[in-house]
């Protein structure tokens, strides 16, 4: 059997087209998402035939525990969605070392996305600094973008890390909230309201204390 050299590494001869299993095994072995492009790349096939595998892989793994997460052009496998409770319950036995704040913090998060630092302490009633810090230290959060108000703060919304650790395909899959917990889907915040100068100027700052507040 003859043999193809890449980066120094003897690579088999293809003797079929790349499949659904081709690329299962090759998520399987990558410890990080790969890219649509990225994973083409790897199996040597164009686009629109990676879409294809793609999609008969989401077919295959139908039903069992695991599930092909996708996340923006970001695919990984995970543990599906009907397996939260199981993986839920490690995190509960030690799995997740993080206190009460951080977990809280990641459920407005993931709720209201994306959300200011200023947003989540007003639904939270208590300084969001060191949850935030946790969150983005462990890659359940990243900022996203800049709400267009005065000082323009980030904006914070759940990774692929997130779907991962909690075992779910998508945030469609995140449960329904209940009781007063669902209150937090439908607050108005303050926090996150347009003020004044934004609403009725778009140009800058005509003091040296409003370039203060408005500058990054």
């Amino acid at each position: 059997m003859s043999t193809e050299k890449r980066a120094g590494v003897a690579l088999p001869e293809r003797t079929h087209p790349a499949t659904a299993a081709d690329l299962e095994a090759l998520l399987f072995v990558v410890d990080r998402p790969l890219t649509r492009k990225e994973a083409a790349k790897l199996l040597e096939v164009d686009r629109a035939a990676f879409d294809r595998l793609a999609s008969e892989l989401q077919s295959t793994l139908a039903g069992r525990g695991i599930t092909l997460l996708t996340h923006g052009d970001e695919l990984q496998l995970t543990s599906g969605p009907e397996q939260a409770r199981a993986v839920m319950a490690w995190i509960g036995t030690g799995g997740s070392d993080m206190t009460a704040a951080p977990l809280e913090t990641l459920t407005v998060i993931a709720y209201r996305q994306p959300v200011t630092k200023a947003g989540i302490e007003e639904i939270r009633g208590v300084d969001a600094d060191y949850a935030l810090r946790v969150l983005l230290e462990r890659g359940l959060v990243e900022e996203v973008d800049r709400l267009e108000t005065a000082g323009r703060p980030h904006r914070y919304a759940t990774t692929m890390e997130f779907l991962r650790k909690f075992g779910l395909a998508s945030l469609g899959d995140l449960p329904p909230l209940e009781g007063d917990a669902a209150s937090i889907l439908s607050l108005q915040l303050s926090s996150e309201e347009p003020s004044p100068v934004d609403a009725t100027s778009d140009e800058g700052p005509t003091t040296p204390a409003g370039e203060g507040a408005l500058a990054d």
